[in-house]
């Protein structure tokens, strides 16, 4: 389980970006999204460098949290 802080990560459409890009790496990926707390919950087979690299990319550069 990755946990990521995603600071301009503001609304449903923000969300669906980010969700897109995640699937883009792992379609089984489980991604739980808050946008009030600007978090993303992730179960993926995807490393963190692979997550990060293209959240940045989506223009959803994230902090990787501790669990």
């Amino acid at each position: 389980m990755v946990y990521l802080k995603i600071p301009n990560m503001n609304c449903g459409g923000c969300a669906a970006t980010v969700t897109k890009a995640l699937k883009s790496i792992d379609v089984d990926a489980r991604i739980d999204v808050d946008t009030a707390l600007k978090t993303v919950k992730l179960e993926s087979k995807a490393d963190v460098e692979q997550i990060s690299a293209v959240l940045k990319s989506a223009g959803y550069p994230a902090e990787v949290q501790p669990g």
